[in-house]
């Protein structure tokens, strides 16, 4: 049975209540960053093509290498009219950015989801069923169970229809672009203003009546905020790129060397 051989972790520890920790692929080419993020205890990484020149082949290729490594692929798209390629390809996800109403949630879902739920189209056998092939009746419902929708919150005008974006059939989760929001409010980077907390008390309000998730985006230098948004109720941190963590532990083991001679 397909259900047997497609899992998703990121989204069964949500059902759980349990956090995801997530990671951006963002400048590593090579597969070898899934194997990476798997072993540094990651759930979840997401291949960002909508801010990095990532080919559809490479991504596909990340995803594939995320499946076998036991952690969730998802992708941050550019446009809803990405969605089924970089799904066939081997995404279990995508990240739809800069939605601000339900009419725009509800293309993705067209788009990811199978039918009755979507208009995703078949594409034959995917990597996530190891290439097998099953009843289309019972692959497309454990694609559909498996696949997750997370639509972002970058605007003030996300957040005031919050109620009938996250309302739509189809919607796993709510990531909130805690930088892009604050600079959509005319507050560019400034995390401790009331308005940030605001944003996720508002979502994580909505998401919980409706039976969905939050997750924390752009606060990557901030962990002291990340942590008090886990604790109001957002399960998922997206907890920066692999070129952040690379720069960080190469300034760090620089420093190091050079403090030795003081």
């Amino acid at each position: 049975m397909p259900g047997q051989i497609l899992r998703n972790r990121a989204k069964e520890k949500l059902a759980r209540g349990e956090v995801v920790a997530s990671m951006i692929v963002r400048l590593v080419r090579g597969i070898e960053i899934a194997r990476i993020a798997a072993s540094a205890g990651f759930d979840s990484l997401y291949v960002d093509m909508e801010h990095a020149s990532f080919s559809l082949d490479t991504t596909g290729q990340i995803c594939m290498a995320a499946l076998a490594a036991g952690i969730t692929p998802l992708v941050r798209v550019p446009g809803a009219g990405e969605v089924s390629r970089v799904l066939d390809a081997g995404a279990l996800g995508v990240i739809a950015p800069h939605i601000r109403s339900a009419d725009e949630a509800r293309a993705y879902v067209r788009a990811a989801k199978f039918p009755p739920l979507g208009e995703r189209s078949a594409a034959g056998p995917l990597p996530h069923l190891h290439y097998r092939t099953f009843p289309a009746a019972q692959a497309d419902a454990a694609m559909n169970a498996a696949t997750m929708l997370v639509v972002q919150f970058e605007s003030q005008d996300a957040l005031a229809r919050a109620e009938q974006i996250v309302a739509v059939e189809g919607v796993d989760m709510v990531l909130i672009g805690s930088n892009d929001f604050l600079a959509d409010c005319g507050l560019t980077g400034q995390y401790d203003h009331p308005r940030l907390r605001e944003a996720y008390a508002r979502a994580i309000d909505v998401c919980r009546r409706h039976n969905k998730h939050v997750g924390v985006g752009g606060l990557s230098l901030r962990p002291d905020l990340a942590a008090q948004f886990v604790k109001m109720g957002a399960r998922y941190v997206s907890t920066g790129t692999d070129l952040s963590f690379l720069l960080s532990a190469c300034t760090a083991k620089a420093q190091e060397v050079h403090a030795m001679a003081t």
